[in-house]
């Protein structure tokens, strides 16, 4: 189908989606749910053929673990869109009303964005995820996935839509783009009249493409260079259990730990223990000079190591003097998104929450719970890294904008 063709069948959508009520959305999306459980062997089958083609291709394992599926991953996909579901839904909310002196009484209500466009890599559990949050704010989607997973996203999408069908329920609520020419990219980036909002999800260079490129307002969604910091003091035990987690649970995910930051006070106990974990999960670890003459076994860091957003069984490690230096060694080279501190100290725990530049910021826990989920959201349309509309995991209000609403009676100026 012609991109033009996409675009004016969502703004159709929309301005349906716009009229469909809240009993009806949550209806289409429980049907929803359980067409992906109930047709989970399609979805698998393609998902195979995109799996081995990545293989063939070299794609590295953190990336692959992102595109595989598995019958849990499908059912939590399902159960992503039961959650929606029976989420408050925030359209129509009216956020206030006033009173002017002139007896205008003017209020601000919660309306759709209208047509959304997400951008994504190979991430099939993304285009059930991106379909839920846009359709139960009432929101027309136009999905581009990555080429890695075209199978898989046919798949859901075909799915998705039939089910959508079978409720009485217009099916180009949800669109996917088959067509991998990047020039049908930069198009899409450059629809004005049809797309309200582009949100990009995935690597540093698919998200600045778009940034750079579009002509349509985005939402950025960050890579994420998370730093775990182990302060003076710190519970060494717990420190070593919350790195390990948000290291190893998952490599290829935006909210695992790519870098530490260790007191230098604790080093020479904890670097040991460090050492053994990260080599039982087979991590290797990229330090500075001073951490490798404690343990000779880490790997020389360099200057882009601190920077870098891995995916992988690598991570960073920065020893430093004090505090100070941590904050600043983190607001220089995180990306935004997620950071966290391991403290029984409470006024440092303060300094680090209201001084540390991020979306989230944790004190004693996992930076492996910045998820849409996690955070009571039903799912998430991704993390916002920006400032401005939204910020951290993007739920359902992110998704929607306000409008004023004023009532007179007969009032001129």
């Amino acid at each position: 189908m012609d991109l033009m063709e996409i675009g004016a069948r969502a703004r159709t959508a929309a301005d349906y989606l716009n009229k469909l009520g809240m009993s009806r959305k949550n209806e289409g999306l429980l049907k929803a749910a359980q067409a992906l459980v109930d047709r989970q062997e399609e979805i698998l089958s393609a998902n195979q053929t995109d799996v081995e083609n990545a293989i063939r291709s070299g794609m590295n394992e953190g990336l692959l673990d992102r595109l595989k599926l598995s019958p849990d991953r499908i059912k939590g996909m399902a159960d992503g869109l039961v959650k929606i579901a029976a989420l408050e839904d925030p359209v129509g909310e009216v956020l206030s009303m006033k009173q002017q002196p002139n007896g205008l009484m003017i209020g601000k209500k919660r309306v759709p964005l209208g047509v959304i466009g997400i951008i994504y890599e190979a991430r099939p559990n993304v285009t059930a995820d991106a379909f839920g949050l846009c359709f139960k704010t009432g929101n027309a989607v136009i999905l581009k996935g990555g080429k890695d997973a075209l199978n898989s996203n046919r798949s859901i999408v075909t799915i998705l839509r039939q089910a959508l069908e079978k409720e009485g329920i217009l099916q180009d609520s949800l669109q996917l783009i088959t067509d991998t020419d990047r020039e049908v990219t930069k198009k899409l980036m450059r629809m004005n009249e049809y797309v309200d909002v582009l949100i990009p999800r995935g690597g540093a260079g698919l998200i600045r493409t778009v940034v750079e490129n579009s002509t349509v307002p985005v939402i950025e969604t960050g890579t994420g260079n998370c730093h775990i910091y182990v302060d003076e003091g710190a519970d060494l035990d717990m420190a070593l259990k919350i790195i390990v987690n948000a290291k190893t649970q998952r490599i290829g995910v935006c909210n695992a730990c790519e870098s530490l930051v260790v007191h230098k006070t604790e080093a020479e106990k904890f670097l040991p223990m460090l050492q053994k974990a990260m080599e039982e999960y087979h991590v290797e670890v990229r330090a500075d000079s001073d951490a490798c003459l404690i343990i000779p076994g880490f790997s020389e860091a360099t200057e882009d190591d601190w920077g870098t957003e891995y995916l992988d069984y690598i991570i960073s490690l920065k020893l430093v003097g004090s505090l100070d230096e941590a904050i600043a060694h983190i607001n220089r080279y995180n990306t935004g998104h997620s950071e966290a501190i391991i403290t029984k100290d409470y006024e440092r725990t303060q300094r680090f929450l209201n001084e540390i530049d991020a979306a989230a910021v944790y004190v004693n826990a996992s930076t492996r719970f910045t998820d849409g989920e996690e955070f009571g959201f039903g799912a998430e349309i991704g993390i916002s890294t920006q400032k401005l509309h939204a910020r951290g995991p993007m739920g359902l209000e992110a998704l929607t904008t306000t409008k004023y609403i004023i009532y007179g009676n007969g009032q001129v100026r």
